[in-house]
Order: structure tokens, then C-alpha cells, then sequence
């Protein structure tokens, strides 16, 4: 097998025709210049050194060794051999609430935008596990299926917004139904599922739904994001202007962390319970359980192992402008002398 490990660097092959035009256009002007010197017979005759196709030579050595050097800082690699690498790791699934009330700013920028960026960070830590993301509010649904592709798990954990689930709620239990689902069925020892909400309005069956999980050797975290004295929710009119949302007869509503079912549902889900404020998020505790747990082999990958082969191209490349500074442009002089310069000039002497 062949690659480059810096294929973009051949876009600088462009180069090449570029030099060869611009020797074309100097060629051009040197010959103009000739003709307005004199008649291009005499000219020749004056000049019995100078060699027409030396030029020629130089720029092909020159643009084959500036070739060479382009394709060798590409880095050309060969494949020799095929290897095995089996990969150990979790699976781990996060639920994340995406419901208005996490739209709260009692954590800065507000809870929703802090827990999107403290999963970024957690996938940025993760090493041959596999995470999956699910949406919940009202309802809950799978936003990224179990995957190893962590720059897709980024991308998808970018656009979530609150208007992915237009079902308004804090429906745990649906969360962490689906998240069963969502694991590959088999070993039971490698399994974590995250619930990130401030808790509100939470369905009646999620601490039922916690038990079973851990029944299914699924570990069961809640994050709660909020503080305690809770916030205001805020809402945008159609010019822009923020308002926070009211009740029924025109009170702000105030959205208040429920530590104490969340509390309940990790200690169902044989997990445990922490507490966001505006300093961590509670990611970064977690990693270190997820870490302890039990690694199971999750797939095997085949990779093939490449050799460098930069430096034949960059030796070949030395070796020819080597050649090049010692090729000049007029004619050797032993080559020369068996030219009829001297006939030709008396022929127009006569």
C-alpha cells in the first residue's frame, strides 16, 4: 500500500508548469532582443559558445529536483505489513435535557450551553469507548447512535438546542428507557448512562426506570445543573429583546435544581449524584469512575504500518541540482571546436 502523509503539499506541483511558462516568456523576449541586435546568422557567428539546448537541460534537471522535493515533503509512504490492534474500552451513553428550564443562566453562559461544553471536554478525553447521545424533554430521542466517531459525536453535540423536542418536560424515565436501548446488547460490565438535568418536572417512573437499568448492568449518573436558589427562564421576542417566561398570572417563573430525585435515581441506578455549579460541571469526576470501570474488548481494528520514503526523493533531488550548478549555458569547448564557425564567417566574408 502507498499513501502520502501530507497529501495537500502536491498542490504545490502547480508550481512547475508556472516555471516552465516563464522560461518560455524569457526565451521569447532573448530572442526578440537577438533579432533587433542584428541579423540572427552574425549573431550566432559572434557568440559560438552559446548553446541552445543547455538551457533546456538546466530547467528540466531543476523543475524534475523541485518535483522530487515537493513529493518528498508530502512524505511518501509504503505499507509492509497488515497489524491487528484489539481495542478495550465502555460504552457510555449521555442524556442530556434540552428542556426550556435549562435555558436558566444560574450557570453561566446558562445550564444548557455548560453542560454541551463539559461533554466536548469529556469526549476530547475518551480513548476507544464508544458514546452515545440522546435528547430528552417531553420525549426523548436518540440524537447520535453508539459510535467511536468522536468528531461526529462533537458535531451532532453542537447543534443541540431546545427546539429539537418540542414535547415540553423533564421526562428522565423516557431518557433512561431509551438509554437501555441504546447499548449494544451482550456484556453487561462496560455500560454507563449520564442523565444531565436540573430535575423538573420529572416523570413519575424514572427512579423505576434507574433500577431496571442497573438490574441490566447499566450504571446509572445524574449531573444536576442549577443552583439552588434556582433562575429565571429566559425568552427572546421576535425583535430580539429578552424577557423571562411568567405563569398563568403573570409571575416569573423561578427554575429550582430537584437534588432530591436525582439523588433517589442515582442511588437506584447504582451511580452517583453531583452537583453542577459555575466552577465544574461534575464530567471530570466522572471520568475518573468511568476509568475504574471494568474494560471489555469492544472490536478489533487492522491497521497497516507504513515506512518513510521521503529521503530517496530528497536525495535524488540534492543529487540532481548537484549535476545542474555544473552544466553551464554555453557550449564545452572541445564539442565547439569541431563547429564550422570560421568557414561560415569566411563564406560571408566572400
Amino acid at each position: 500500500m502507498f499513501q502520502f502523509a501530507h497529501i495537500e503539499f502536491l498542490y504545490a506541483l502547480i508550481i512547475l508548469p508556472l516555471i516552465g511558462i516563464l522560461f518560455l516568456i524569457a526565451l521569447q523576449r532573448k530572442r526578440k532582443a537577438l533579432k533587433e541586435f542584428g541579423e540572427a546568422r552574425l549573431v550566432e557567428g559572434l557568440m559560438p559558445e552559446a548553446s541552445k539546448s543547455r538551457p533546456w537541460i538546466k530547467l528540466i534537471i531543476a523543475e524534475t529536483a523541485l518535483m522530487l522535493v515537493i513529493i518528498g515533503a508530502a512524505g511518501p509512504q509504503f505499507g509492509t505489513k497488515l497489524k491487528e490492534v484489539k481495542r478495550e474500552g465502555i460504552e457510555l451513553v449521555i442524556a442530556l435535557d434540552v428542556s426550556n428550564s435549562m435555558l436558566a443562566e444560574d450557570i453561566a453562559p446558562n445550564r444548557l450551553e455548560n453542560s454541551k461544553r463539559a461533554i466536548s471536554k469529556l469526549v476530547d478525553r475518551l480513548h476507544n469507548d464508544k458514546i452515545a447521545l440522546i435528547v430528552f424533554a417531553g420525549d426523548a430521542f436518540v440524537q447520535l447512535p453508539m459510535t467511536t466517531d468522536y468528531s461526529a459525536a462533537k458535531m451532532f453535540l453542537s447543534t443541540i438546542t431546545p427546539k429539537l423536542v418540542t414535547n415540553q418536560g423533564t421526562a428522565i424515565g423516557s431518557a433512561i428507557d431509551l438509554g437501555i436501548k441504546a447499548f449494544t446488547p451482550g456484556d453487561d460490565k462496560n455500560k454507563a448512562l449520564i442523565i444531565i438535568t436540573d430535575g423538573e418536572n420529572h416523570e413519575d417512573n424514572a427512579i423505576d426506570m434507574a433500577l431496571a437499568a442497573n438490574e441490566a448492568g447499566i450504571i446509572v449518573h445524574t449531573i444536576g445543573m442549577g443552583l439552588s436558589k434556582g433562575a429565571p427562564i429566559p425568552q427572546y421576542n421576535k425583535f430580539g429583546q429578552k424577557d423571562y417566561r411568567t405563569d398563568r398570572s403573570g409571575t416569573v417563573v423561578i427554575s429550582k435544581l430537584d437534588e432530591t430525585t436525582l439523588k433517589k435515581v442515582a442511588a437506584s441506578g447504582g451511580g452517583q449524584y453531583i452537583r453542577a455549579n459555575n466552577t465544574k460541571t461534575g464530567l471530570n469526576a466522572l471520568f475518573d469512575e468511568l476509568n475504574d470501570m471494568e474494560k471489555v474488548e469492544m472490536d478489533a481494528k487492522v491497521y497497516s504500518e507504513y515506512e518513510e520514503q521521503y529521503q530517496y526523493f530528497i536525495g535524488f533531488a540534492i543529487l540532481l541540482l548537484f549535476i545542474e550548478v555544473f552544466i553551464l549555458f554555453k557550449k564545452n569547448k572541445r564539442i565547439s571546436a569541431i563547429n564550422l564557425f570560421k568557414s561560415n564567417l569566411l563564406e560571408v566574408k566572400k
